[in-house]
């Protein structure tokens, strides 16, 4: 019989399980220690990554500050042809407000014509202007008073800061103005621990105190009035994180704040704060930090403000866009007003002063918006200009601060000027599409007050003023007749010259015989009459007779850098140039022959306001003095009795104006340059296309032109002789000297020696046996 098997004792299966069972524990402690190991080295691993993205932000650049560019600063002094309704619209430019008190600084009063201001402190690098406040009074169109309104004493001259034209901004169009911690107001910092952070100089980042104060505190209050995120966890989200919410975010948040808590001070991490708090939005452009914040709403430096005032920036921290004091001054003056009423329970202020805060409006600035590109075309020239001597990121990171030479009176006025008239000049139904570029310049400086590149100011595009390269028509003659009087024994302003039909070879056999606009052929005329009245083939006779590579030479001393064809068409303007190109040639006639480099900038400097570079006025002589001179006296008949006399139906006679228009073939470009005794300006209308405009150099860009003058010129032309020329009466029949009673004589200038020597039959003592002509020039 077969032995059954001895069943297993309770101890050996208790036995056996506890050795499965201690098996699988030592597995599991094996499995979380592991997983404690790597859980701990991946934390270690992350906070690590965190520690040195907070380093390397924290204690590198912290912020790309974007260049600021000025216009030209105002400068006030008595005799000023200004008036008191100018003078209020660049205050409103400069963000100035309107306060009887002039409590603080950035504000006016007007009485009539007087005007008493507050005026900001502004470093313009060779100088620091302190803020001060002065009485202005206006009359007649004139500034007739300049006083410094505290001491009673007059004042010589007053230079207002400059007016903010745009910006150079880094890929994120965030704007700043960095302030230090001992120069913030005392009540910013009492205000911001009141309501933001009570326990900040006492906690290591994160306050659970704080939460919890800030939880009962809202369930009292019924609403939001106070956080529970530290000062500290605002700085890490607004400088390194991203603002989406999440679980993940709020983990970093917290171990980024306790590493920034770890490296750096209270003080450093307060000042970061103050530097980038996000506080609104200026169109594109955010703006950051209380120091901006405080031009943006208050139009004035943070260390000027009251305690109101700042109260209301420390209100925005909440909410920039629920508390914005321009959408909603209700609900912000609601805010505003427990920002008071948690200082007064901290004990920073007292029951009177947070009473006496409630009382104040908000007084916020009335006119905001600071464009990135205010004046597009222009700032586009500044930044190629600096481009020679700044790196991009140094544009856009530095903080520079540029001083322009921007007038934005005059650019108003061109602006005004081009929209009217070509919307006049479009009536003819040949002219329809039309573009316009133009610049006007300082005529004693060079200094380029006023650009424009296109027919709309805001188009932010093709600049023509610097890079519309077109022919230039008649804007040539006056250098070819310049160059030809540049040798006074063969030309002088009287010199009878041949405008008859010509042929002159050219490629291929062919020849090249140029027409008058009129289609005429005027026979012999005197010289200065041909300049006038912009004959074509006695210029043509002139310029081969002098030869084509003097007047490329003398183009290239009046600073054409281009290379230029050497064809007689040349001579017609048949070369293209660009308008700045254009006016950098009258700006050396404006000069009397000394070359004057155009320029956008008076100064770069850097964000404290020290000078880096400044660009002084710079002269040299490159044409003679006697035949600018005498080109610029034909000029003047141009205006007068040539094709750019219609510019007196807007200027008076009396201003003298210098002046040439320019036409070129089938009436595709309409060019006009010249200056009065103050301003150089170079007009070019024309079609993109180049389709013909219909417009001669007369009924388009002279149009623009003189609307322009009439709007901004102030000064006659009064062209001085050089010591070696004379006025001579000349008898225009004869081209021989005349007695200046002598019926039709006129006086010319001459160099010395090249003046006619015989007389006419009404001559001076020496009567002329007869008359005889005068030796004709065979060109």
């Amino acid at each position: 019989m077969a032995r059954r098997p001895r069943p297993r004792t309770r101890s050996n299966s208790s036995s056996a399980r506890r050795r499965k069972n201690k098996s699988k524990s030592s597995w599991l402690l094996k499995t979380l220690f592991s997983l404690v190991l790597v859980g701990g080295f991946l934390l270690a691993s992350y906070v690590g990554y965190l520690d040195y993205t907070v380093r390397e932000q924290f204690e590198g650049k912290r912020w790309s500050i974007p260049a600021r560019v000025y216009a030209s600063p105002l400068e006030l002094y008595v005799g000023l042809e200004y008036n008191s309704q100018q003078f209020e619209d660049i205050l409103l430019q400069l963000h100035y407000r309107l306060d009887p008190q002039l409590a603080g600084e950035g504000s006016y009063v007007m009485n009539g014509g007087q005007i008493n201001v507050k005026t900001r402190a502004f470093n313009f690098g060779d100088k620091l202007q302190e803020s001060r406040k002065i009485s202005i009074g206006f009359a007649g169109g004139t500034l007739a008073s300049l006083v410094d309104a505290t001491t009673g004493s007059d004042l010589a001259i007053v230079r207002m800061e400059p007016i903010q034209i745009g910006s150079f901004y880094p890929t994120r169009k965030e704007d700043r103005i960095l302030i230090k911690l001992e120069d913030a107001p005392q009540t910013l910092i009492q205000g911001l621990l009141s309501t933001e952070d009570h326990d900040f100089y006492h906690h290591f980042g994160i306050s659970p105190k704080g939460i919890a104060r800030a939880m009962w505190s809202n369930l009292k209050a019924g609403g939001m009035v106070q956080g529970g995120s530290t000062i500290t966890q605002q700085l890490v989200k607004n400088f390194f994180l991203h603002p989406k919410r999440t679980l993940r975010r709020k983990l970093k948040e917290v171990l980024m704040s306790l590493i920034l808590e770890y490296r750096y001070s209270k003080d450093e991490i307060l000042e970061a704060y103050l530097n980038e708090i996000f506080l609104g939005q200026d169109g594109a452009s955010a703006i950051h930090g209380f120091g901006l914040a405080s031009e943006f709403y208050f139009g004035q430096s943070l260390k000027t403000l009251n305690l109101p005032q700042v109260a209301t920036l420390v209100a925005l921290v909440r909410g920039p866009s629920e508390y914005d004091p321009r959408r909603k001054p209700q609900h912000t003056l609601d805010r505003r007003n427990l920002v008071l009423d948690s200082m007064l329970a901290e004990g920073y202020i007292d029951a009177q002063q947070a009473a006496e805060a409630k009382k104040q409006t908000l007084g916020v600035a009335a006119v905001t918006h600071r464009s990135a590109n205010r004046y597009p075309d222009f700032i586009d020239l500044v930044r190629r200009q600096l481009k020679q001597e700044y790196k991009e990121e140094d544009l856009t990171s530095e903080g520079l601060r540029i001083v322009t030479t921007l007038d934005t009176r005059v650019q108003n006025a061109l602006e005004k000027s081009i929209a009217g008239k070509l919307k006049q000049l479009e009536r003819s139904p040949r002219s329809n599409d039309l573009e316009t570029a133009a610049i006007v310049t300082r005529r004693d400086s060079g200094e380029i007050v006023a650009l424009a590149g296109a027919r709309d100011a805001s188009d932010i595009g093709f600049n023509r003023a610097l890079d519309a390269v077109r022919p230039i028509g008649s804007l040539i003659k006056p250098v070819v007749y310049l160059t030809a009087l540049e040798y006074p024994d063969r030309y002088t302003i009287t010199t009878p010259v041949s405008d008859t039909r010509l042929h002159i070879p050219a490629e291929r056999g062919k020849t090249w015989s140029p027409d008058n606009y009129d289609n005429r052929e005027h026979g012999v005329v005197p010289l200065h009459s041909a300049l006038t009245h912009s004959y074509n083939m006695a210029t043509v006779r002139i310029g081969m007779d002098v030869g084509l590579n003097r007047i490329a030479n003398n183009l290239k001393n009046m600073g054409v850098s281009r290379k230029v064809d050497l064809y007689p068409s040349m001579l017609l303007g048949a070369s293209p140039l660009s308008p700045l190109e254009v006016t950098q040639i009258y700006q050396t006639l404006a000069g009397d022959g000394y070359a004057t480099p155009l320029r956008s900038i008076r100064a770069v400097n850097a964000a404290d306001g020290k000078a880096l570079q400044s660009y002084p006025f710079t002269v040299r002589q490159v044409i003679d003095p006697a035949a600018t001179y005498i080109t610029n006296t034909i000029l003047q008949d141009v205006m007068r009795v040539g094709t750019g006399r219609s510019a007196y139906k807007y200027v008076s006679e009396t201003m003298n104006l210098v002046g040439k228009t320019g036409t070129t073939n089938e009436l595709r470009d309409s060019w006009f340059a010249g200056f009065s005794g103050d301003y150089l300006s170079v007009v070019w209308v024309g079609r993109d296309d180049n389709k013909p405009t219909g417009l001669t150099g007369a009924t388009g860009a002279l149009q623009i032109w003189s609307e322009l003058m009439r709007q901004i010129a102030q000064q006659s032309v009064n062209l001085v002789a050089p010591d070696n020329v004379q006025m001579k009466w000349i008898d225009t029949q004869t081209g021989w000297l005349a007695d200046e009673n002598c019926p039709g004589a006129k006086a010319y200038p001459f160099v010395d020696g090249s003046g006619p020597t015989e007389y006419s039959n009404c001559g001076s003592a020496l009567d002329a046996a007869e008359s005889w002509l005068k030796y004709l020039n065979p060109f």
